[in-house]
C-alpha cells in the first residue's frame, strides 16, 4: 500500500457517499463494537451488513473514588439476551446470526450478540453454555475493571487470567464464543492469545504506539492477537487515537495503518462504540468537542485520582466530526481510498476480516 500520510481535506466528505447494498459488494462491512439502536431503521442507513452489539445492561454505582462503576449482573443481562432476540426476530432490517457463514444468508444485517464482561457469569460456567444457547456470540473478559475472569485496564494494579478465567476460556473454546479482550489488562491479554485454541480479538481499541493509554494495546498484544489468527477493530473514542488538539480522518487512517504495519493487513477492522448515529452528547453540540469533552472530565480525573497510569494528561476531545454520525463506515470507505489503499486492503479492513473470525471461530 501507498504510504503517503497527506491530510485529508475533512470537506471532501462533507457530503455522504450512497451506500452500496450487500448484494453489490464483494466484501460486507462489519462493525466489531456496536449497539441496537432505538430505530432499527438506522441500521441500514449505517450501511452495515454484519455487526456485533453489546447487549449489556449496566448498572451505574459509584467507584472508590466516586466515579461510575459499570457493573453487569446475571439477574439484569440473563433476560436481556431475550430481550435482544426478540427485537431481531421482529425486524425486517436484521437478524440474529449464530454462524460467521450466516453473514449474507438473508437479506439485513447479521447481528452477533456481545458481553462486554463477564461478571454476569460470576463463578458459574454453566451459564456460559445458557448463554451460548440463547444466542450470544462474543464474550468479553472485563470492562474496564477487574472480574473473577481477569485483570482489567483500568485499575492501578494490573493482573492477568484468573484461574476461573483460564477454565472458562476452555469453555468459551468448547462451546464456540469468541473471545474479546478489549478493556483487559495487557496480562489478560496475553494470556488469552497465548491459552485459547481458537483466534480471539480485541474487537474495539487503539494503539498504545500512538497513545500511551493503557485502554490502548501495545504492540506485543497486537503482535500476539494476529499470530494466533485474530484481529483488532479501531474504535471511534478519539482521545485514544491521538494526543492531538484536533483529531482528524488521518489520525484513524495512522492508528489503522500501525495494527497493519504489526500485525499484518488481515489483523485490523473497524468498530464504534458509540451509539449508531453518533455520541449523542457531542450530536446534539454539533460534534462540538471543546464542550464534549467536558462530560467526560470528571470520571478521567478520578481515575487520575486513582494512580491509574494515563491519566495525568487532560484530553481535548471525544469524537473525529466527520465520523461521528450515521454515514461512518462509507466515510471511512472513502477515506481510505483517498488515503492510498488497494481495493482489497480496504475490503478487507471494511469487513473482510471480521467475517474470517468470526467464521473461523462460529463455523
Amino acid at each position: 500500500m501507498h504510504t503517503d500520510r497527506r491530510s485529508f481535506l475533512a470537506g471532501a466528505l462533507a457530503v455522504p457517499l450512497s451506500v452500496a447494498p450487500a448484494r453489490q459488494r464483494s466484501v460486507p462491512w462489519i462493525d466489531g463494537l456496536s449497539f441496537l439502536p432505538d430505530d432499527m431503521a438506522q441500521i441500514p442507513a449505517a450501511g452495515l451488513d454484519a455487526m456485533i452489539v453489546d447487549i449489556s445492561k449496566i448498572q451505574t454505582v459509584a467507584g472508590p473514588s466516586g466515579e461510575p462503576t459499570y457493573l453487569r449482573g446475571f439477574e439484569a443481562n440473563d433476560p436481556a439476551i431475550d430481550a435482544a432476540v426478540a427485537r431481531l426476530a421482529s425486524s425486517k432490517v436484521a437478524y440474529l446470526a449464530l454462524r460467521g457463514s450466516d453473514i449474507g444468508r438473508r437479506p439485513g444485517c447479521a447481528t452477533f450478540l456481545q458481553f462486554q464482561s463477564t461478571e454476569m457469569v460470576g463463578d458459574d460456567l454453566t451459564r456460559l453454555a445458557r448463554f451460548h444457547a440463547k444466542g450470544l456470540r462474543v464474550i468479553q473478559f472485563t470492562h474496564h475493571n477487574n472480574t473473577p475472569f481477569a485483570g482489567g485496564a483500568i485499575e492501578p494494579t494490573q493482573r492477568g487470567l484468573s484461574r476461573l478465567g483460564i477454565e472458562g476460556l476452555g469453555e468459551m473454546n468448547r462451546l464456540k464464543l469468541l473471545p474479546d479482550v478489549s478493556h483487559g489488562s495487557v496480562a489478560t491479554m496475553l494470556d488469552a492469545a497465548r491459552l485459547s485454541r481458537t483466534p480471539i480479538v480485541l474487537s474495539h481499541g487503539a494503539a498504545r504506539a500512538l497513545v500511551d493509554h493503557p485502554r490502548a494495546a501495545p504492540d506485543e498484544v497486537i503482535r500476539a492477537i494476529a499470530n494466533r489468527g485474530g484481529m483488532m477493530g479501531v474504535f471511534m473514542m478519539s482521545f485514544w487515537l491521538t494526543r492531538d488538539p484536533v483529531p482528524t480522518p488521518q489520525h484513524y487512517v495512522a492508528q489503522l495503518r500501525h495494527v497493519i504495519n504489526v500485525g499484518g493487513i488481515d489483523a485490523v477492522g473497524i468498530a464504534n462504540d458509540f451509539p449508531m448515529d453518533g455520541e449523542a452528547k457531542l450530536v446534539k453540540l454539533g460534534n462540538d468537542n471543546a464542550a464534549g469533552v467536558k462530560n467526560y472530565l470528571d470520571w478521567w480525573r478520578a481515575m487520575d485520582r486513582r494512580g491509574v497510569p494515563g491519566f495525568a494528561w487532560t484530553p481535548q476531545h471525544v469524537v473525529i466530526p466527520e465520523f461521528n454520525n450515521i454515514h461512518r463506515m462509507e466515510r471511512i470507505a472513502a477515506t481510505l481510498e483517498r488515503s492510498g489503499f488497494r481495493s482489497g486492503e480496504i475490503e478487507r479492513i471494511m469487513g473482510g476480516n471480521w467475517r474470517r473470525v468470526l467464521t473461523d471461530v462460529l463455523g
